[in-house]
Parts: C-alpha cells; structure tokens; sequence
C-alpha cells in the first residue's frame, strides 16, 4: 500500500515536471554556445575597409520585406568586431564630398584644414548578398548555430513571411582586386522568438526594421553568422595576420587630422608656381641653394618628402624646393 501511494506521488511529480524540463531544454544554452553566438572580434585591424551597396536585384528581397540596405547593420557588426578601420562610402559621401568642394570654393573658414591629402583609402572592399527561401518553398536549410537557444521562446513563426535567408559576404582587396575572404550565413524560422538582440550586446540598435520585424532579425542573423565566418578564415590566413601586423592604424584612430594639401605620387612632372624658385641642398631653407627654376621649367618628383620640401630632378639642377611653390602639370 505504502509502495502503490509512493509510486503515484512520484508519477505526479514527474507529471507536473516534465513540461518545466522541457521548457529549461530549450531555453538553456548548450555547453560552449553562447560563444558561437557572439561576435567574432580581432586584436588588431587588417587593414581599411570600404562597404558595397547590393546589386539591385538583391534590394528587392530588402524592399519586399519592408527592409532598407543591410549596409548600415554590416557597418555596426564590422565596427564593432575592431577588425577592420571603416570608412564612409555611402550615402554621407555626398555630404563630405559636398564640404569640400565648399573649401575648394573658398568657402570655408580660415584654418579649416580641408583639402587634398587626408581622406584615407580603402584596402578591402565587402560586398554583400542575399537569398531568402519562401514560406511555400520546399527544401530546408542549415540552422544558425545556437542562435534558438539564446533568443528564447517565441511563437512568431507562423507570422514569418520566408522561412530561411541565406546570406554571401566577398572581400576583396581594392589594389589587385583578388578575393582574399568568401563565406555564407543562413539562419532560419524556427520556434524561437528572434526578439531582442541581445546577443549582439546592442550593436544594432540603429539597425531599424532589421531588429523590430521577424524577417529583418532572421536576415540579420544570417548576416552576423556569414560575418563571424569571414573574421575566422581570415584569421586562419597565415599572409592574412602578416597583413594585420603591418597595418598601422595608430594615426587613424588617434584623432588627429592630417595637414591638407597637395599629394604628388613619384615621377609625377611639376612646374614652378613662379620665377626663380629656389632649388636646395637639402630640405631645409637655411640649405645652400643648388639652383633656381623658372615658370616655364618641368621637373620630376624623385619620392621624397621632408620638412614641406619635395625632392625633384630638373634638366641642369637636383635638389629640394618648397611644396607650396609647384604644382602639378
């Protein structure tokens, strides 16, 4: 008797536990989750980055979803992750575009040190791009590794309107044009709500429709894991981490602003500003002066640039002379 009223006991705790057991399964993250689930990140930049527009063809899926560019959100994950040093190419290009032209005008005040010479060149470009699967498509895709267990329990798969995205990421280096990273991203509707973000630590919160609509989440977590996949190939790229080593970003991220002026490139042909430009020893105004070069004279920059003076080679005279006073032809 005692036995049969033990048994029932324990059959109705374990009633009346297995559905909060199985709640916990599903909410609690497996061993060694969370880390998937975090943004890759990088002890030192590789080098300068520049961010593509989608082809047209792939802002129809954005557009169809009620989404804009996916660009702003790459911008954040990549800012964040201190792997690459990002530039503006996008749509605040135009304005800064704009306050130069305004400086070259004379326009802008005194001292406002806009001008040639300090816009930063982009080693890398990224160009994305993207597939979703319908809702009335057959075929399944890969999950986003963890990505269910750290958003949490949700019912918003039927309000889905695609059940997969699949996402592609290309870095090129803008010199050569060689492809040095390629990977994919797929999350897919799941059980789980993809409310909150908090995985990303608040990276998007500017991110717009990519993080108050199901469909924008499920595209930016496809994002989030094809970027991870990038930063991993890349640092399992030997030449790769070479490439990080040298690259210095210690001027770019200090703050300071570079001098604007003029930029020459070796073996550009200059000419005298005026007559009887003095032509020095050595870059220095105190330096004896080697020759003069008129108006009309061409010489060729030789490379070097030191104190504001130019090393260049003329037809009767090698020397330095001041960079304010030649231009190029």
């Amino acid at each position: 008797m005692f036995h049969r009223s033990f048994s029932a006991s324990q059959t109705a705790r374990r009633t009346h536990t297995a559905p909060l057991v199985a709640a916990l399964l599903l909410i609690a993250p497996a061993a060694g989750a969370q880390d998937k689930d975090e943004l890759e990140r990088c002890d030192r930049p590789f080098g300068s980055i520049a961010l593509a527009e989608p082809r047209s063809e792939y802002m129809q899926y954005f557009a169809r979803y009620s989404l804009g560019s996916p660009t702003a959100l790459l911008r954040m994950f990549v800012q964040q992750s201190k792997c690459f040093i990002v530039l503006e190419r996008g749509a605040g290009m135009a304005i800064v575009q704009g306050e130069r032209e305004l400086a070259r005008a004379g326009e802008a005040q005194a001292g406002s040190n806009m001008g040639g010479g300090q816009m930063v060149v982009a080693d890398f470009v990224m160009n994305p791009a993207i597939q979703v699967v319908d809702n009335n498509a057959g075929g399944a895709g890969a999950a986003l590794g963890g990505i269910g267990r750290r958003l949490g329990v949700g019912a918003i798969a039927g309000g889905v309107k695609f059940k997969e995205a699949t996402t592609t990421i290309l870095i090129a280096d803008t010199r050569t044009t060689v492809q040095v990273a390629a990977a994919e991203g797929k999350a897919k509707k799941t059980d789980f709500s993809l409310g909150m973000f908090g995985w990303v630590g608040g990276v998007v919160g500017g991110a717009g429709a990519y993080t108050s609509t199901a469909e924008g989440k499920i595209i930016a977590a496809s994002y989030m894991d094809n970027y991870n996949q990038i930063v991993k190939q890349l640092k399992g790229d030997a030449t790769m981490m070479a490439r990080a080593q040298r690259f210095d970003a210690s001027k770019l991220l200090s703050g300071e602003t570079p001098t604007a002026g003029a930029v020459f490139a070796e073996g550009d042909v200059l000419a005298s500003k005026i007559d009887n430009v003095k032509v020095h020893a050595s870059a220095s105004d105190a330096a004896r002066v080697a020759g003069t070069l008129k108006k009309t004279d061409e010489v060729i920059y030789l490379g070097e640039e030191q104190n504001g003076f130019l090393k260049i080679q003329g037809s009767t005279v090698e020397g330095w002379v001041k960079k304010t006073l030649v231009s190029k032809k």
